[in-house]
């Protein structure tokens, strides 16, 4: 599926990439100076730290029994 929107965001994101040769580091750096530039305030939040006691377990897949079943 073609869709007109989604390649012009890709052509003007090729464009920019290209202009730091792709270098991400660059790319970064500009867009940090963009956001100064526009004095706009942008929010950043700290990554959330998960409690140990609050980790969800990840266990295997579940099986159903039926009650007074023997098998697993």
């Amino acid at each position: 599926m073609i869709d007109p929107i989604v390649d012009e965001v890709r052509r003007i994101r090729d464009a920019h990439a290209a202009m730091f040769n792709y270098d991400l580091d660059a790319i970064f750096q500009d867009i940090k100076e963009q956001e100064k530039k526009s004095g706009l305030k942008f929010v950043s939040y700290p990554p959330r730290k998960i409690e140990p006691d609050k980790v969800p377990h990840i266990t295997g897949a579940s099986i159903s029994v039926s009650p007074g079943s023997n098998s697993i």
